[in-house]
């Protein structure tokens, strides 16, 4: 797969977050945060368990052992970073939600240099740092809100997403197998949100049934859809340009807000959306012109 293609599968996945916010808040008004990611996660991992099945009946090699706990690892980052997101969602503002959330996006270079010691490009981290702030216009809207435990929980999902983008890309170098990648992380995520739940929250509460359609769309497009299209595109670009390309989702959740929700863009707004696309593009200068003097040689 070639790097432009790549890219263009991450920019697809930031569509489908983006979008998912809306269906997100509505399952979180109906069910509790814990039991909407457990019962969100199992359903994508029974989506990914038969391509996970072929994936490994066509391939002859073995996964190692490194790869096998690299694999874990990622599974655990996954599941505390959407257990603790979900739950930030309950007293976390909309507003500091989708400027915590972004920061990420600066967070990988650093994991990705504390795993792999490789020399992340200045550009990509100046990149971070403009797509950080547009995340803060776009959803703070130049104020943030007084803090909330959830916020503080946000900042926690923070490092849990950059070690796992991270990773991500250490285990594909290992092991060529994104849907085993994949369905691993949907299990493991699936079955902590429901032992986490059991534990926390108690029984199943009601209600389900008013939250199917957004849990469905939540487990089958953003799940069990866009998580797989962000491992497979992972194995062609570097973590921390996957990352930027991802933070489209910030402008795609604003759009989606504003047609669904009837949430007003102001300007400041679209002054973050900018700079987001600014900092996306920036990454992406390099990489395409040095592929078009490659062509031309």
């Amino acid at each position: 797969m070639s790097r432009l293609r790549a890219d263009i599968l991450l920019l697809i996945v930031s569509i489908i977050w983006g979008t998912a916010f809306v269906a997100q808040k509505i399952a979180n008004e109906a069910m509790s945060p814990l039991w909407f990611v457990g019962v969100r996660f199992l359903i994508s991992a029974a989506l990914l368990a038969l391509p996970a099945f072929i994936e490994h009946k066509k391939s002859s090699a073995l996964i190692t052992r490194g790869a096998l706990r690299t694999s874990v690892a990622i599974s655990i980052c996954l599941a505390i970073g959407a257990c603790l997101q979900q739950s930030a969602l309950v007293t976390a503002s909309a507003t500091n939600g989708g400027f915590l959330t972004a920061i990420y996006v600066v967070l990988v270079p650093f994991t990705s240099w504390m795993l792999t010691r490789e020399r992340v490009r200045p550009v990509v981290f100046l990149a971070g740092l403009a797509a950080v702030a547009g995340a803060y216009l776009l959803g703070a809207h130049g104020a943030l809100q007084s803090w909330s435990p959830g916020d503080v929980l946000l900042i926690v999902s923070d490092i849990a997403w950059a070690f796992a983008i991270s990773m991500v890309a250490i285990f594909l170098k290992r092991a060529s197998r994104p849907f085993f990648l994949a369905f691993l992380q949907f299990t493991v995520t699936g079955v902590v949100g429901v032992f986490a739940a059991v534990m926390i929250e108690g029984p199943l509460p009601g209600g389900l049934s008013s939250a199917l359609p957004a849990l469905l769309y939540c487990s089958i497009i953003s799940g069990g859809i866009a998580y797989t299209l962000q491992v497979i595109a992972q194995g062609h670009t570097t973590a921390p340009e996957a990352a930027l390309i991802m933070s489209l989702e910030s402008i795609f959740a604003a759009i989606t807000g504003a047609l669904w929700l009837g949430e007003r863009l102001t300007p400041l707004a679209m002054l973050g959306c900018a700079l987001i696309l600014l900092g996306v593009v920036a990454a992406e200068i390099g990489p395409l012109n040095l592929m078009g003097r490659r062509r031309a040689l």
